[in-house]
């Protein structure tokens, strides 16, 4: 499910996340990811994350199907 430990809007959903959810959650962490000077994810067509960022915001930690 998780290619190199990255998240994507697909896999929050797959979690039960609603759609709008899981979109909000990607946006918050390209935008903390730039405001800590990752300039990479200011680009609207990036849209996968590390899961260490999603697992900060939303406060637990992710399960991987392994």
């Amino acid at each position: 499910m998780y290619k190199n430990n990255m998240v994507s809007k697909v896999d929050l959903e797959k979690l039960g996340f609603k759609k709008h959810q899981a979109t909000t959650i990607i946006r918050q962490a390209k935008l903390k990811l730039v405001n800590s000077g990752v300039a990479y994810y200011n680009n609207k067509r990036v849209g996968i994350v590390p899961r260490k960022i999603v697992e900060e915001i939303i406060g637990v930690p992710l399960e991987s199907e392994e």
